[in-house]
């Protein structure tokens, strides 16, 4: 896995409020929803678009133990490696309980003008 150089497309930075992973040209950090920066943030909100979202609710009948969970988030390359893997949260559901996971991915257009060709794989 290689990291981007500051300013390419997937270059990455520390949010400095929650210390999430996040994109360098994220205006909005998409863990805690702080602002970052005020310049062009609803230009930037306004060019993002919601490529996959995915909603499940898991509910724990009136009788039995407690379940335990883990929720475990792949990413794949078109090749089919994994570029990574983490434990997102875990936790127990105890008798007529109920959780619900929401994942969602959203994408933006960069200034990246770098041929085609010369993609960085991370």
């Amino acid at each position: 896995m290689s990291t981007p150089r500051p300013g390419a497309a997937g270059a990455t930075r520390a949010c400095p409020h929650c210390k999430a992973t996040i994109l360098e040209s994220a205006s909005i950090c998409p863990a805690c929803k702080h602002y970052l920066r005020f310049d062009n943030a609803g230009a930037a909100a306004s060019q993002s678009t919601t490529a996959l979202q995915v909603e499940g609710t898991i509910r724990h009948p009136p009788a039995g133990g407690a379940w335990e969970y883990s929720v475990v988030l792949t990413i794949r390359d078109d090749e089919g490696n994994e570029v990574a893997r983490q434990v997102v949260g875990v936790g127990a559901i105890h008798a007529d309980e109920e959780r619900t996971f929401n994942l969602s991915v959203e994408v933006m257009p960069t200034s990246d003008t770098r041929k085609p060709g010369k993609r960085t794989r991370h």
